[in-house]
């Protein structure tokens, strides 16, 4: 049994749906059976909408910008816990005394 492809909405799509929920007349499920949406599509799109109206449906593969942020301070983050170990090993390895008497 195959799965089917995921449908995916554009920004547009989303905004003029919320906005067509707004009308006190009809129900959010009869929208979501109206347009073939997922139940509770409705309510998740207003909750994004709601909570930052500017960068709400950022698009496949785009973040918010405290989104973008976050993830380049954390690869930064791990970047340099990386140089520190290498210079910790470095550290320790030219720490040892050398060995005298070895002939060489």
């Amino acid at each position: 049994m195959s799965k089917r492809p995921r449908k995916i909405y554009d920004a547009e799509f989303k905004r003029q749906a919320v906005e067509l929920a707004s009308d006190p007349a009809t129900t959010d499920a009869q929208i979501e059976r109206d347009l073939g949406l997922y139940q509770g599509a409705l309510r998740h799109w207003r909750a994004e909408l709601d909570e930052d109206p500017a960068h709400a449906f950022p698009g496949k593969g785009k973040l918010r910008p405290d989104d973008a942020e976050l993830r380049r301070l954390r690869r930064e983050n791990e970047i340099l816990r990386q140089e520190r170990d290498i210079l910790k090993k470095a550290v320790a390895i030219f720490s040892i005394p050398p060995k005298t008497g070895t002939g060489s």
